[in-house]
């Protein structure tokens, strides 16, 4: 499928909107390290709010503090959640699995 074609105003915006999308998901997991935010908070919003919904469940995770590549692979492994899902992609069982593991 080929992208459309978007006019240098077009362009401007969606890469404006790229960009807020970006700093928001950053604040998101500034957020969770500072301890302002929890996942199992976090993880029941994601539904109903985008910038949470599209951000992946390994970068959410990453950003718990003592929480490295490896111990979020073991985690997501064990609950049978793909490295690359997103937060408003996690079934209730994944959800739940997740939660249950971050405690």
């Amino acid at each position: 499928m080929a992208l459309p074609t978007l006019t240098p105003e077009q362009r401007a915006e969606a890469l404006k909107k790229a960009a807020a999308a970006r700093t928001a998901r950053k604040e998101l997991r500034d957020k969770i390290a500072s301890g302002e935010e929890t996942i199992p908070a976090v993880l029941g919003r994601a539904k109903t709010d985008q910038i949470v919904g599209k951000t992946k469940v390994a970068d959410l995770l990453k950003s718990v503090p003592g929480w490295g590549p490896a111990k979020v692979s073991k985690v997501m492994e064990e609950a049978g959640i793909d490295a690359s899902r997103r937060a408003a992609g996690l079934g209730e069982r994944q959800r739940a699995a997740l939660i249950e593991k971050v405690g």
